[in-house]
């Protein structure tokens, strides 16, 4: 089990390492990569211009980049945006709690409101209910977004509700598939004919067939969460990680680019490894 662990840990860290140094070779690759904006200011002289210029030589050789980037990491320094001039990690430190609570707040309504909705078609097979449950799903699923965050700029709502409906229509069309399947197995048919109760076949028979499937899709709409903060936070005016993440490819800066994309990779595979070991602890219940 010790080593089982270990190999999955060196895992993680190996993807976390290969995932940084894929984000910076991307940015250093991107076209207009050595421009900077701040070069247009008609009242910069040469010399404000070559210390410009002087700020990413450090950058152009990116492997020297990465492994001095790692040496500071080692050391608790993560560099210094090049945009904002402040370091990443106090960067981060004051932006990540507004992305932890608008993004976990609209994943836990988008889990809400998906959950009721697709149990409730279960327990109650009318026509109707199902065209409702998929024409609200597949609406969601086809706006944008960027088009989401902008409503709810213009209607005045919170950003997490945003995110609320961006992750539902996923969550909704995965686990109403999921528990129709469970709810159409033979013993459960028989459950039923026995006079059991829809709360304890809910308890006893569905729940340990779907719950490992449904944690699994606890786990990646962690990732779908982060990701749909970057418009909603952007657009809604939210100082959290996805407007930093959002600046930063605008202003195409490295060392913060680099961080954001450790930092993401690394909860997105703590996500998916928690959930894998939820369902671990769940399958000898089953047995």
């Amino acid at each position: 089990m010790l080593g089982r662990i270990a190999r999955h840990i060196a895992s993680i860290a190996a993807l976390v390492l290969i995932g940084g140094l894929l984000s910076a070779t991307l940015v250093r690759m991107a076209p207009g990569f050595d421009s900077d904006e701040r070069e247009l200011d008609p009242s910069l002289n040469a010399e404000s211009v070559h210390a410009l210029r002087a700020e990413h030589a450090g950058e152009n050789n990116i492997l020297a980049f990465y492994s001095a980037y790692l040496r500071g990491a080692m050391h608790g320094e993560l560099g210094v945006s090049h945009s904002l001039g402040q370091p990443v990690s106090r960067l981060l430190g004051e932006r990540w709690p507004v992305t932890v609570r608008v993004a976990g707040i609209g994943l836990l309504l988008g889990w809400v409101a998906a959950a009721l909705l697709a149990f409730v078609g279960c327990l109650w097979q009318r026509p109707l209910y199902h065209i409702f449950g998929g024409a609200l799903s597949g609406a969601f699923l086809c706006i944008p977004a960027a088009v989401l965050a902008l409503a709810s700029v213009i209607l005045n709502a919170p950003g997490y509700l945003a995110i609320a409906f961006i992750v539902f229509p996923k969550i909704y069309r995965y686990s109403r598939n999921l528990l129709g399947k469970s709810y159409a197995l033979p013993h459960i048919t028989a459950a039923r004919a026995r006079g059991v109760g829809e709360m304890r076949i809910l308890i006893c028979h569905v729940l340990p067939i779907a719950g490992p499937q449904l944690i699994a899709l606890a786990g990646i709409t962690v990732s779908l969460a982060l990701g749909a903060s970057i418009p909603v936070e952007s657009l809604c005016g939210l100082p959290g990680i996805g407007q930093l993440a959002w600046q930063a490819a605008l202003s195409r800066d490295l060392p913060l680019l680099v961080n954001l994309t450790v930092l993401v990779t690394l909860v997105t595979l703590l996500a998916n490894s928690g959930a894998d070991v939820m369902i671990c602890m769940t399958r000898p219940r089953q047995g």
